[in-house]
């Protein structure tokens, strides 16, 4: 095999997807190119702003509140007015709000334009995701959401390190870039990719294909999101392991500075910082091979390595008292996040009807993402008791819980579709 052949082959995965996911790739690069305020928005309210670090945390949690109704209106809407109209509305609003805040002269309004675009970005979410599932298949579902996965790890490389020029002395270009960006990401959605909700007459026979003993789990169906989550038990559940993973991971960013900081003394910002650009460049240079490599694995199976190797990598930490030792922990857990960015969201995909698509991303994330945002406070609170080293071993346990409980269920669905042999396709997209 010739050298490029080598280099290009693991590429060919994303050969042959719907030309929308490529203008979509794109887009994201260009949008987390211009993910400006975020990196820098508790730092932007205490030195800028003038708030305490009481009040920040406060507007902070207001700004991660504030996405919840957003997303659960941007799931109702998606799926009846459709798509492409609430995403492009929802980020245009949301780069006004960011646009507005580099023009206001009363500085103290800005924190309510920033909850403002944190709204909008709720919104945004499901519908996006609604719109990555129209455009996929089954068979190449992990292609599709590790190229996007790509494209935002792409763009969030370059555009903090652009912020960071732009911090001191042009604040207001850290609110205009990141709308400008968002604006220019949106025409390319606006220009090059279709509306891609379900009409009506798909729905209606995908309804009547299930009525004839169709079996797959994408099918349209009647009812509340809450009756379709109840009605896929295997959804649930997964769904609350995958909270337990996010719990575990939440320690990146929580715990690790912490331990680093007491095992490093003053090298501990910035062998932590090393250690998240390390990540950076593994994810980038690590999410084609590792996608490619495993893109026959089922996604269940898939989530179930990803919660191994979170097991062993945030474990491991508890041994680490080089950096070197730091980076290869590292590499272990980007790795199962690698894994477990694209195949997480295959799954739900694949068990989510077609009629519900956005509904099922509006309530989806809320639920998983509440491990991480219950984390830093039940982490805190051992850390108080125990000690931050304890951490790992911790993260160890709930990890391998997570493991255990993606096995079972995939070995519970194996058996099941041997006493339903005409149910192939339900196994097939586990």
């Amino acid at each position: 095999m010739k050298a490029g052949e080598m280099i290009t082959r693991p590429f060919r995965i994303y050969s042959g997807l719907e030309r929308s996911i490529y203008v979509l790739f794109f887009a994201r690069i260009i949008n987390s190119l211009g993910f400006f305020v975020y990196p820098f928005l508790t730092l932007l309210l205490t030195n800028k702003l003038g708030y305490s670090a009481k009040d920040a945390g406060v507007i902070l949690m207001i700004c991660s509140t504030s996405f919840v109704p957003g997303s659960l209106i941007g799931g109702k809407l998606s799926d009846h007015i459709g798509r492409k109209k609430l995403l492009v509305t929802a980020q245009l609003c949301s780069a006004a709000c960011f646009l507005s805040c580099a023009f206001l002269k009363n500085q103290q309004l800005i924190p309510f334009f920033i909850i403002g675009a944190e709204f909008f970005m709720g919104v945004v979410h499901p519908t996006s995701q609604a719109m990555v599932f129209d455009l996929s298949r089954p068979e190449n579902r992990k292609a599709a959401f590790s190229l996007l996965y790509l494209g935002h790890n792409i763009g969030f490389a370059v555009g903090p390190l652009l912020a960071g020029f732009l911090y001191n002395n042009h604040t207001k270009w850290l609110f205009a870039g990141d709308a400008i960006t968002t604006f220019i990401s949106v025409m390319l959605v606006i220009l090059l990719v279709a509306e891609t909700k379900p009409d009506s007459e798909q729905l209606r026979a995908s309804m009547a294909e299930a009525e004839l003993g169709g079996n797959s789990s994408e099918h349209a169906v009647e009812g509340s999101v809450f009756k379709v989550l109840f009605q896929r038990p295997i959804l649930l559940w997964f769904v609350f392991l995958v909270m337990l993973l996010n719990f575990v991971y939440a320690q990146m960013s929580f715990s690790l500075p912490i331990f680093m900081n007491d095992t490093f003394g003053s090298d501990g910002p910035m062998l932590f910082g090393s250690a998240m650009s390390f990540n950076a460049v593994v994810v980038i240079a690590g999410t084609t091979l590792i996608i490619s490599a495993t893109k026959n694995m089922k996604p269940i199976l898939a989530t179930a390595l990803t919660a191994v190797l979170y097991a062993f990598g945030f474990g491991a930490i508890f041994f680490a008292k080089t950096f070197a030792l730091i980076i290869i922990t590292v590499f272990i857990w980007t790795t199962g996040e690698i894994l477990g960015a694209t195949n997480i969201d295959v799954f739900i995909a694949n068990h989510t009807p077609m009629s519900h698509r956005g509904r099922i991303n509006s309530i989806v994330p809320i639920i998983m993402g509440t491990g991480q945002a219950l984390s830093p406070f039940l982490v805190g609170g051992f850390i108080e008791i125990a000690s931050v080293e304890m951490v790992w071993p911790l993260c160890f346990i709930l990890a391998m819980i997570a493991a255990a409980g993606f096995t079972v269920m995939y070995f519970s669905d194996k058996k099941k579709d041997r006493k339903q042999p005409d149910a192939g396709q339900t196994l097939q997209n586990s």
